[in-house]
């Protein structure tokens, strides 16, 4: 295989010397491109922000913004990236001789001081400001004061009037600044200019992914072209490691100095990123990053779109995938219990082909499952049609960018007054994501009442077995879930008067 090799800023840089678990971080620095930071190593400051030409969602392109910490740099092989000195206009050699409007809006508006994050917020800021459908079209300096009902973002304090979605900062931090120039800054930006060659970008295929097989120092980074070749590695390498977003395993390689001798790369494999509607189930590809996900349902799975929002941060979103969280198998990752209450299934792989097992029955214990060391997930499978009455609850100390304390979702179908099925997923409580079967069984066939809902909540929370941590409490995660279900019970009342 030929050597490899990334598009950094327009110009071709050979991955060599780098070790196969170099970050795009370390990467892009020890070349000199010191704008990126490292700030918190794990995904979570931004600081070290840089932008991804991948395929688009409505266009052949978009610009993603990812934490450069995380991503394994053999995992860009082919790939085409920008960082925060490749913005605005370049001379040959590569000078900056004029801002980005990003830029020119975070010096205008007072959006730096110590300057360490900036670089990471413009990038995710330039993210989303090529972003397709972002509904500011005038120019920045009218777009401060434009009618807000224009835009249909009234008394919305998530959107700025030019569409700007501010999620799409989230997961960067600012110690200094504080975050209203920031966002001051992000309601001031117009629309890209025809000639802006980053928003021409947009409009030709993104690159494809690229077969890799790159080795230095014993250890090898692999990404293979076929699932068929994928699951054939994974049983000829036994303990060879599946990366996908690589936002879980990043942090085992820099807070705990993990190195594998083999890592397999499925992150673009296409057997992987499909995403179809059949008659009796939506099918979601175990490697399609979450933000993709949210913006191709489009808020057709109301239960995931109530997810999306509170499941880390944007930066972490454009990497992480449903196979990532329930391969780890945490018992405090936020999908596993909206996946129980949606009643998903898991289509398992390998080498001796496909099987399909219900996410109820996956996990075993503490991070352990029913997936075999041979195996990879392929897909979630999410019956249709869907529960009329859903709601995802997190219980954390933010209300983003945080681990949760205690996970509830809800999927009930209510008709009539009468609940004729349930199902409640439970994450934090115990040492796998859970059922609450014993709830479920309390509600179903029963009136939809107050009298029913405080008896089942009573149930509720005494299902698990949570514990007390830094978090939470045990008496506190239990009290939480009994008000999670009187909570549910409030806003569907409220819905059906209203």
């Amino acid at each position: 295989m030929v050597d490899a090799r990334i598009t950094v800023n327009g110009k071709v840089q050979p991955l060599s010397p780098a070790a196969p678990h170099t970050t795009v971080l370390d990467f892009l620095r020890d070349r000199g491109l010191t704008g990126s930071k490292e700030g918190c190593a794990e995904g979570e400051c931004g600081a070290c922000s840089v932008l991804v030409a991948r395929p688009g969602v409505n266009r052949p392109t978009d610009w993603v913004a990812v934490n450069a910490c995380l991503v394994p740099a053999a995992a860009l092989d082919g790939q085409e990236i920008v960082t925060s000195e490749g913005l605005g206009d370049l001379d040959p050699t590569g000078v900056p001789t004029e801002l980005h409007p990003v830029q020119q809006e975070m010096a205008m508006r007072g959006g730096s001081q110590c300057g360490y994050c900036t670089p990471g917020f413009i990038c995710s800021m330039a993210s989303e400001y090529y972003r397709p459908g972002r509904c500011g079209s005038a120019p920045a300096a009218e777009a401060a004061e434009p009618e807000v009902e224009a835009h249909g973002h009234e008394d919305d304090h998530e959107h700025g009037p030019n569409g700007f979605d501010l999620h799409s900062l989230s997961g960067n931090l600012c110690r200094c600044t504080g975050y209203r120039p920031i966002r001051d800054a992000a309601f001031a930006l117009g629309a890209p200019s025809d000639e802006d060659p980053l928003a021409q970008r947009r409009d030709a295929p993104a690159p494809a992914p690229v077969a890799t097989e790159y080795s230095q120092d014993d250890r090898t980074f692999r990404r293979p072209e076929t699932l068929a070749e994928a699951v054939q590695l994974l049983r000829d390498v036994p303990g060879a490691v599946l990366v996908a977003g690589s936002t879980d395993w990043g942090v085992e390689v820099n807070i705990r100095a993990r190195r594998a001798d083999y890592v397999i790369a499925i992150d673009r494999l296409p057997e992987l990123r499909s995403l179809r509607v059949e008659p009796d189930y939506l099918e979601v590809g175990a490697a399609v990053p979450l933000t993709e996900i949210e913006r191709r349902l489009d808020g057709s799975v109301p239960l995931l779109a109530q997810l999306f929002p509170q499941f880390a941060s944007r930066l972490i979103r454009n990497n992480a995938t449903f196979g990532g969280n329930l391969g780890t198998g945490s018992p405090i990752g936020d999908s596993p219990p909206a996946l129980l209450a949606l009643g998903a299934s898991v289509v398992l792989a390998s080498a001796d082909g496909e099987r399909v097992v219900e996410l109820a029955d996956y996990f075993t214990g503490y991070r352990q499952s029913v997936r075999r060391a041979d195996e990879l997930i392929q897909a979630v499978r999410i019956p249709l049609p869907l529960a009329p009455v859903t709601a995802f609850h997190k219980i954390a100390k933010r209300r983003f960018d945080d681990i949760s304390s205690v996970a509830v979702a809800f999927a009930l179908d209510i008709e009539d007054g009468i609940v004729r099925s349930a199902r409640i997923g439970l994450g934090g409580v115990a040492a796998t994501p859970i059922r609450a079967r014993d709830t479920e069984a309390a509600l179903v066939g029963k009136a939809w009442s107050a009298e029913v809902v405080e008896a089942a909540a009573a149930v509720l929370q005494s299902e698990g077995t949570p514990m007390s941590d830094h978090r939470a409490s045990a008496a506190y995660r239990a009290a939480m879930l009994g008000q999670s279900l009187k909570k549910l019970y409030a806003q569907t009342t409220e819905a059906v008067l209203s």
